[in-house]
């Protein structure tokens, strides 16, 4: 693996929002923790406790972005741990947690190439020259 820092390898822009989180793994087991931030490709949250997760281990994360019930949720894998902070990348989104969080981009980012050209990344597509 590279030296470089991963903001260097951040393809996504990363949203700062703070809302109740939970975790749960596939034993029924979960964990409530707070968001720090989130992008189209998976989120960081303040990291439990108790908290008993592996590296590439799958969740599912539940985000409430709002008191009118809009939420986030997404299968997620383990990408790194902190002493205070799991990072998660995104394995799976439903149609509406998608829409959803592109809005949430959207209105964070301001500048609608910028979302187009993450979202082709997400599909894996390539970026078409200016």
């Amino acid at each position: 693996m590279s030296q470089s820092s991963p903001n260097e390898q951040r393809r996504f822009t990363r949203i700062p929002f703070v809302a109740q989180t939970r975790l749960s793994d596939a034993n029924g087991a979960h964990w409530d923790c707070d968001l720090v931030d989130i992008s189209l490709h998976g989120a960081l949250v303040t990291r439990p406790a108790d908290w008993s997760g592996e590296p590439q281990q799958h969740f599912d994360l539940s985000s409430s972005l709002s008191d009118d019930n809009t939420v986030i949720a997404m299968e997620v894998s383990v990408a790194h741990v902190e002493d205070d902070h799991i990072g998660f990348v995104c394995v799976h989104l439903d149609l509406d947690s998608a829409t959803h969080l592109r809005r949430l981009v959207e209105l964070n980012l301001g500048d609608e190439a910028l979302l187009e050209r993450e979202l082709l990344e997400l599909l894996g597509e390539e970026t078409p020259k200016p």
